[in-house]
């Protein structure tokens, strides 16, 4: 399997430090997570059901018409290529490596490029697969420009499936009111913005007859009982999610501001991180890990996204850090 961030323990084990001594910024997870009460007995006890008022709350906070609920994004992302035959597939790169691991797994011929060129030569390809914000470079799109391309691949069967994992706080940029459209497919994480990624929940916008395809696909109950509850009153939360938004902007702000300071001025970002491409990610990476904080190191570009610490305390000891590696932009 390929790896991911929010590898914690085996940091903890690596450099010898418990993992409660650690400055976790290696996942986009927000720390300000939705407050989750105590789940009734009955939840625990029954199985999920469809007619529970999840999917009516959901199309009202992602402005969609038809909505399947997945056992987080990636389960969707495993399940769609098996519902198209042999196909020329475009994912965007740098990005989530999941999308074109699974395409070609399906064996499907995958080309991975910078989401401009796909827009440019989408008649190359029978699927692109974008991500809107893009994780980690954080690239955006115009909406008629996605638009336009959805069209020219839904002309000919083709689709175009846009990964919306990271776009909560930006809400207005979402694609989900037309993914009623054939084609077009918008895939929804809750684990990011609502900082409730142990859940495993998300939800799949798209045309209905495409829906029931995958829902057959996942077979019943693609997602349990206690996320439904959960996600039921979280999702219905407006005061909860305009706090969430204004903190989460902030905080990446203060984020930047502070690895600009210290000569990481960030190649790219979002709401939920800060990315900084550079051929001496893996150095820093290293010497922060040392002193207890933890990124996410990629090596196709060299590069490290900072999570957003969750409070004033938790940046200054990342402003601290940084200090200690006499690091500047300038440096060899």
């Amino acid at each position: 399997m390929l790896e991911h961030g929010g590898r914690l323990l085996r940091a903890a084990q690596t450099y010898g430090m418990a993992p409660d001594a650690w400055l976790d910024l290696s996942t986009g997870i927000s720390p300000f997570g939705w407050p989750v009460p105590p789940i009734p007995a009955s939840v625990w006890q029954r199985l999920p059901e469809d007619d529970d008022g999840l999917i009516e709350v959901a199309c009202a906070y992602y402005g969609a018409k038809h909505l399947l609920p997945v056992a987080g994004s990636q389960a969707a992302i495993q399940a769609l290529p098996a519902l198209r035959q042999a196909s020329r597939i475009g994912v965007i790169a740098p990005g989530y490596n999941e999308h074109a691991h699974a395409w070609r797994r399906a064996g499907h011929m995958v080309e991975t490029l910078p989401g401009t060129v796909l827009l440019a030569e989408a008649s190359r390809f029978d699927v692109i697969v974008l991500i809107h914000p893009n994780n980690p470079a954080g690239d955006r799109f115009e909406r008629a420009a996605l638009l336009a391309c959805h069209a020219s691949l839904a002309a000919r069967g083709g689709w175009l499936l846009v990964d919306e994992a990271f776009m909560d706080a930006t809400p207005d940029d979402s694609l989900c009111c037309e993914a009623h459209r054939e084609g077009l497919i918008v895939l929804r994480s809750v684990g990011k913005f609502f900082g409730l990624a142990g859940a495993r929940a998300g939800f799949v916008a798209a045309h209905p007859t495409l829906l029931e395809r995958l829902r057959e696909q996942l077979g019943p109950w693609t997602l349990n009982g206690p996320a439904r509850h959960v996600l039921t009153q979280a999702l219905a939360d407006r005061v909860w999610q305009s706090s969430a938004r204004e903190w989460l902007h902030a905080a990446s702000d203060s984020l930047a501001a502070v690895l600009s300071r210290h000569g990481l001025l960030p190649t790219g970002g979002s709401a939920f991180f800060q990315w900084w491409q550079d051929a001496r990610a893996e150095h820093v990476h290293v010497a922060l890990a040392k002193q207890g904080i933890l990124t996410r190191l990629f090596d196709a570009p060299a590069s490290l996204r900072f999570g957003l610490p969750a409070d004033a305390s938790a940046l200054q000891r990342l402003d601290r850090a940084l200090g200690t590696l006499n690091f500047k932009e300038s440096s060899p």
